[in-house]
């Protein structure tokens, strides 16, 4: 496998990353998170309700914590209040360990969901030693970007694939001043990149899961992108692709032109 493109360091965090992370979205069976670790996958974002993957983090975080980093977050509550400590706590006692690798606030959607006191408690978090890495999930790009620039965070995951490379003017641009992380997701668009759009020539070529991942991770600007395999034969599928490295400009090129058809006539799923 072509080390260079498989494995990076997380930002300034000087965390070293598996560049495909695993999320047990789809539930892909403990035999295929086995097989991830087996491959050198080291990264792994964790609900706290995905049973899955938290039983088998606890099984191998009880020995070598350093060499597995568990990324996982408290959701944006619009609802009620919402206690961070208390999540954070809770994810600590799921996974049993000591700290926890990237704490992220999940599910931002307006500027006014961070509060101070969100920035302040995350901060809290970081310097009291159980959180290594902060950072935001959000599909506010434009917010992204802003605080980017601030420096507040060290990572954001953030949606970016080759039918939503808005990313490249909105986020990556603000990143370099702090060496900020970039944690992606949705690099098949929902499998929507996998499928023929309207219009699209019959005999057209279509792209494989591979090369979605593979166009994401061909940004230098993503870390990590987060494979979601619901069985272990898409995880051996989607690791294969890595070794052939990052895609030709020719093949950049394909994806850009696929992923435009596909934005274009699914528009309403935005």
């Amino acid at each position: 496998m072509n080390q260079d493109f498989s494995h990076t360091t997380l930002g300034s965090t000087g965390i070293t990353v598996h560049r495909l992370g695993l999320s047990a979205t789809y539930r892909p069976g403990k035999r295929a998170i086995h097989e991830a670790l087996d491959e050198g996958v080291n990264f792994f974002f964790c609900y706290g309700f995905d049973t899955q993957m938290t039983g088998v983090l606890r099984e191998v975080l009880k020995s070598k914590r350093e060499n597995y980093v568990v990324a996982t977050g408290a959701y944006n509550l619009l609802w009620g209040h919402l206690n961070l400590r208390r999540t954070l706590e809770k994810r600590l006692r799921q996974l049993r360990t000591d700290y926890i690798d990237v704490f992220l606030f999940l599910g931002v959607t307006k500027e006014k969901h961070l509060t101070e006191y969100v920035k302040e408690e995350f901060c809290r978090f970081r310097e009291e030693g159980k959180v290594r890495c902060i950072g935001l999930s959000t599909h506010n790009r434009k917010f992204a970007g802003q605080l980017a620039a601030e420096g507040i965070f060290n990572a954001f995951m953030v949606r970016y694939n080759a039918a939503h490379r808005g990313a490249e003017q909105d986020i990556f641009p603000h990143l370099d001043r702090h060496n900020l992380a970039v944690i992606s997701y949705t690099a098949t668009r929902w499998r929507y990149l996998l499928r023929r759009p309207r219009g699209w020539p019959q005999d057209g070529r279509i792209p494989t899961a591979g090369e979605c991942y593979r166009f994401v991770l061909s940004n230098p600007h993503v870390d990590v992108c987060l494979s979601a395999p619901s069985n272990l034969k898409q995880l051996k599928e989607n690791l294969a692709a890595l070794r052939d490295g990052p895609l030709n400009e020719e093949d950049r090129e394909f994806m850009r032109n696929f992923g435009d058809a596909v934005h274009h006539t699914k528009k309403w799923f935005m």
